[in-house]
């Protein structure tokens, strides 16, 4: 699916020093502003234990876990609505998304230079939603001048177009997110058409220095992580640099390190599966003896949906779906166990695939 997560923040954040601890693809970085301008695109594994389990009770041929994109975005600066520090081209990128990474500075140190002169979580974080804000603002008022014109003469589809309009334009000259204003379910659907990049799903990613990974103290994390409580947003917390080393070792060894050091999981781990969560998407699993295989649908897919993901023509041509949860798989280590507990559902057109499915589907070919 060709859904992605922008990677955004000042310069110098630590956003590509994030970006190439997720995707291994040496993203250039240097401590000067604007250092990445053509944004990088990485696909990333999403991490999925059960594919592991579902191996040792098929044992197949191959293995092959579901992937997310990444996008990693050139720092914004203050006045990037205007234009400054290439701000135009910049904010063209975090429009392509469908979702972002916010990654705010949460480390103190004299050698990397910070474009505001102070380590300040809370001025980092409004002086870049305070661009986008601007930057939707001047979008919207040009889109509403277009549709105010056919509301005034009469068309309905017109007039409701342009209350969504005005709902949002008024936040977004408060100084807030698109994504505050309360809107029911069609005017929704409405408002995703006007492509504003405040609307979109943010995750907040406070980046620390290796020696306050075990610190629990650091204010400047609790500052980031209470701004997006506040704000009804996500939020983890990791090291770049701790995880951009520790993203070179094989599997093994990474699993050998973090238990050394009393983790279960790492920071990109949890990063990217809240990436995952963000843009609203479930994985479902298939297996056999060939393979054993996650799939990524959105969630509410019902079963001709998810199974259009393997196939675009499954969806005209499906017949049912023939479901296990993987919890029982897991408890059982059989799935012939599974559906002696009479624990096998078949499904029609009408079911809503659910994340951890395990399911075969019946197409006509």
């Amino acid at each position: 699916m060709a859904l992605n997560c922008g990677i955004v923040g000042l310069p110098n954040v630590g956003k590509s020093t994030i970006f190439n601890a997720l995707t291994k693809a040496g993203a250039q970085m240097a401590n000067y502003p604007f250092c990445t301008i053509e944004p990088n695109t990485g696909i990333v594994e999403v991490p999925d234990p059960r594919l592991a389990r579902l191996a040792e009770i098929y044992k197949p041929k191959r293995i092959l876990p579901t992937t997310i994109e990444f996008v990693d975005i050139a720092g914004l600066v203050k006045g990037a609505s205007d234009g400054e520090g290439l701000g135009n081209q910049f904010l063209s990128h975090i429009r392509e998304v469908e979702a972002i990474c916010h990654v705010v500075r949460a480390f103190e140190d004299e050698n990397i230079t910070h474009v505001h002169g102070k380590v300040d979580p809370i001025e980092d974080i409004t002086v870049i939603n305070y661009e986008l804000i601007l930057a939707d603002l001047d979008s919207l008022e040009k889109q509403h001048q277009r549709i105010a014109k056919s509301a005034k003469a009469g068309n309905k589809e017109a007039s409701e177009i342009a209350s969504v309009m005005e709902k949002i334009l008024e936040a977004l000259r408060k100084g807030d997110r698109a994504a505050s204003v309360k809107l029911n379910e069609e005017e929704t659907k409405i408002a995703k058409k006007f492509n504003l990049i405040t609307i979109k799903p943010v995750l907040y990613v406070a980046n620390i220095l290796e020696t306050d990974v075990k610190n629990t103290k650091n204010p400047h994390v609790q500052t980031i992580k209470d701004y997006a409580a506040k704000e009804g947003a996500e939020s983890v917390v990791l090291c770049g640099r701790f995880e951009e080393e520790i993203s070179g070792l094989e599997k093994e060894d990474q699993a050998a390190f973090l238990e050394e050091i009393g983790e279960t999981q790492s920071g990109l781990t949890r990063m990217i599966q809240a990436s995952y969560k963000l843009l609203g998407l479930i994985t479902f699993l298939t297996a056999g003896v060939e393979e054993v295989r996650a799939w990524t649908t959105l969630k509410g897919s019902t079963g001709p949906q998810a199974a259009a993901v393997i196939h675009s023509d499954f969806e005209k041509g499906y017949i049912r779906a023939e479901v296990l949860r993987f919890e029982d798989l897991d408890r059982t280590g059989d799935p012939a166990k599974v559906k002696d507990e009479g624990k096998l559902k078949i499904e029609g057109k009408e079911y809503i695939v659910q994340d951890g499915d395990v399911i075969y589907f019946r197409v006509n070919a």
